[in-house]
């Protein structure tokens, strides 16, 4: 018999933290099972093969992805052509839906079955996507649990698995050993600096976060500030912008790391994205900000729905973080909510209370739950056969 084959395709860095659990529990059950598609570090560790690199996928915003969008589209007919041409058992695409619901459609249609992990955000915004998405897919992962009742119109296959962050955070985390490395003793109050992890990111939010830490540093002398680069090419941007404008900060840049640093920081200054999920699993108070070109916020801004951006105050319901955007993006607005993230100690367990309960909710032992899933779509099909 031959080995079980799966193409697989993630998007960027939190895609590959939800490929490589799901690729590690589908091998406890089938330790021959092979994987190709497009991976990143964590992916290629259990064993996926990567016909393309996934930074070259790893692009936000509607004007940004315009100057990329002939070598991504060019990328995805290849990659349908060859799943097409040597059929997997099943195709997996994870996030990313711009890129790879499009791909699950043509497989879908070539008869291959096809997974969507990682809901697309319709409970924001363009909210008819759930019909395309029924048409893409065979089953679809999805991380939280107020998910569902978006796609009753559709009765799409859908399976709640939690989302795999709260599976082991904090319980992997060796919080002695992330003091010594990122909090020495003789660091009174620690806030993390968190801008992103793509270029634009960096583009738009490194330069006012650390402007913010000059603004909060002028006013609180004794606080530290730790910022993580998610890799060698950030870390060289990074490096080269505190050698010019702010080497006068009580500041230390370190290479990735960036959970440990959350789990040891007072507060967070953040990009909105997975780690403000991160953070909230963490029960860290945080401010989040997010800044992109203008015209992309433009367009998007219009179609959003939903009041908040960040994961945690969807999740909570209501606005417990902080949320600062666009122009608002300054040391002025966004200094004092750190402030008030430091010192207010009322609002801190009340918060700290609020994600306690999400963490509850979102910890289902999600690889192990979507690999259960994925399992039972692949045996009903091979039963129909």
């Amino acid at each position: 018999m031959q080995p079980l084959r799966i193409g697989i395709v993630a998007g960027e860095a939190s895609g590959d933290i939800l490929g490589a659990g799901l690729i590690r529990a589908l091998k406890q059950r089938y330790p021959e099972a092979q994987f190709e598609g497009i991976a990143g570090e964590l992916m290629l560790a259990e064993g996926c093969d990567s016909l393309y690199p996934l930074e070259r996928l790893s692009v936000m915003g509607l004007v940004e992805v315009l100057g990329r969008l002939p070598e991504l589209l060019r990328t995805r007919r290849r990659l349908i052509r060859h799943f097409i041409d040597n059929p997997p058992d099943l195709f997996i695409g994870i996030d990313a839906p711009d890129f790879t619901l499009g791909m699950e459609r043509a497989l879908k249609a070539a008869g291959i079955p096809t997974v969507h992990y990682v809901s697309p955000s319709v409970w924001a915004w363009k909210r008819k996507r759930i019909f395309k998405i029924k048409h893409s897919t065979d089953l679809l992962l999805t991380l939280f649990p107020f998910e569902a009742d978006v796609y009753a119109p559709t009765r799409q296959n859908l399976r709640f698995v939690g989302h795999p962050l709260a599976d082991v955070i904090p319980d992997q985390l060796d919080l002695d050993a992330a003091r010594q490395h990122y909090r020495p003793e003789s660091v009174a109050s620690l806030v993390a600096l968190l801008p992103g992890s793509r270029g634009s990111e960096i583009k738009y939010l490194a330069r006012p976060f650390l402007e913010t830490a000059r603004w909060l540093q002028q006013r609180r002398s004794e606080l530290h500030f730790v910022l993580p680069a998610a890799n060698q090419r950030r870390h060289e941007q990074l490096q080269q912008l505190i050698d010019a404008e702010f080497t006068d900060l009580n500041l230390t840049l370190v290479l990735q790391g960036s959970r440990e640093v959350m789990a040891v920081a007072d507060a967070i200054l953040i990009a909105s994205g997975t780690a403000t999920l991160e953070a909230c699993l963490l029960r860290k108070p945080m401010v989040v900000a997010y800044r992109m070109a203008g015209l992309t916020y433009r367009i998007y801004s219009r179609m959003i729905k939903s009041p908040w951006i960040s994961l945690p105050n969807v999740l909570a319901g209501e606005e417990m973080v902080p949320e600062v955007l666009q122009q608002r993006v300054t040391p002025e607005v966004m200094g004092p909510l750190v402030l008030r993230a430091l010192e207010d100690e009322t609002y801190r367990r009340r918060l700290q209370r609020v994600f306690a309960v999400i963490g509850e909710q979102l910890r289902q032992n999600a690889s192990e739950r979507a690999a259960d899933a994925v399992i039972e779509l692949l045996e009903s099909r091979r039963a129909e056969r």
